[in-house]
């Protein structure tokens, strides 16, 4: 095993149509600023969806992105050597969703052996598999996989990661049994909702219903709606991983870690990303960049 300081952390970010010009921001950062960024530290994808794909899951987003868009978007990733990746987690997909032109013309899009997919119903991943094999295809933890022979069964599938249930994040003696399987494994460190929550499958579901419809109808009875998400509420959850535990991660060979931020405040996922990639003493150094140079973008695009 490669010791941390010559290991590549590979960090998974959210929303790569959203946060767009975040991201393009954080890159140009991470490599004129490197000093001021933890070393060995890479974007090993961004995730997500086009707005308005009816296989999207997780976190229902309307609208609609034309095919010139799409190609900029996955372009400009792909040229820095990152994968987009797709969130078709939608739970209710049927046969008849299949043909969908619009989520199969992203595909299209986006099928040149660089791009990735998250699945978690058979239906779609048969179907995906078979028609885009060129993808890598990852097991989403939307499937709630908890039990761990499920897991190693998991493990033992034709996946090229395996999205780990945030509620094993601690469970240290289960982790060192999959270690041997470790590089095929993704860890949440930062999730938001509550341990062991027993609506979040409910949740999920909900989503996907809304995705479906597109119509996101009444909010779901969550209990983290009754305050403003934020990282620091966050840092307090027991799944949540620190920095510093990160090498003990890396030390039994894990290397993949996600960041969430999906439909939660753009604010909360810059705390995210200054906390983890930044070294610290510099996160408000690189705030105040990433403020300013959004905050030009956006005067250039209403100019």
């Amino acid at each position: 095993m490669l010791p941390m300081e010559k290991q590549t952390i590979f960090w998974h970010l959210p929303g790569f149509c959203i946060n767009f010009y975040l991201y393009q921001v954080l890159l140009r950062l991470m490599k004129t600023e490197p000093g001021k960024f933890q070393e060995n530290y890479r974007i090993g994808s961004v995730y997500g969806t086009f707005p308005g794909a009816i296989w999207n899951g997780g976190r229902a987003v309307f609208g609609i992105t034309s095919r010139s868009d799409m190609q900029k978007i996955i372009e400009t990733y792909n040229r820095e050597k990152i994968p987009v990746r797709f969130t078709w987690t939608n739970s209710l997909i049927e046969e008849k969703h299949l043909d969908d032109t619009y989520c199969n013309l992203i595909m299209e899009t986006a099928d040149n052996g660089m791009n990735q997919v998250l699945v978690n119903t058979k239906i779609l991943e048969d179907y995906l598999k078979e028609r885009y094999p060129d993808f890598l295809y990852i097991s989403s933890t939307t499937k709630r996989l908890t039990d761990r022979e499920l897991i190693r069964k998991e493990l033992s599938g034709d996946y090229f990661l395996v999205v780990l249930d945030y509620d094993l994040n601690h469970d240290m003696e289960f982790l060192r049994t999959i270690r041997d399987e470790a590089d095929k494994i993704e860890i949440l460190v930062d999730e938001i909702c509550f341990p062991n929550c027993p609506k979040r499958k409910e949740h999920y579901r909900e989503e996907s219903l809304a995705q479906l419809n597109f119509d996101k109808g009444t909010p779901f009875p969550c209990p983290n709606r009754t305050k403003t998400p934020s990282f620091e509420e966050c840092k307090k959850r027991p799944a949540f991983i620190s920095r510093e535990e990160i090498p003990e991660y890396a030390g039994m060979g894990f290397h993949h870690f996600k960041l969430v931020g999906r439909g939660l405040p753009q604010s909360m996922l810059i705390d995210s990303l200054l906390y983890y990639l930044v070294k610290p003493g510099c996160e408000e150094e690189i705030r105040n960049r990433i403020a300013k140079e959004l905050d030009k973008i956006r005067g250039t695009r209403n100019a």
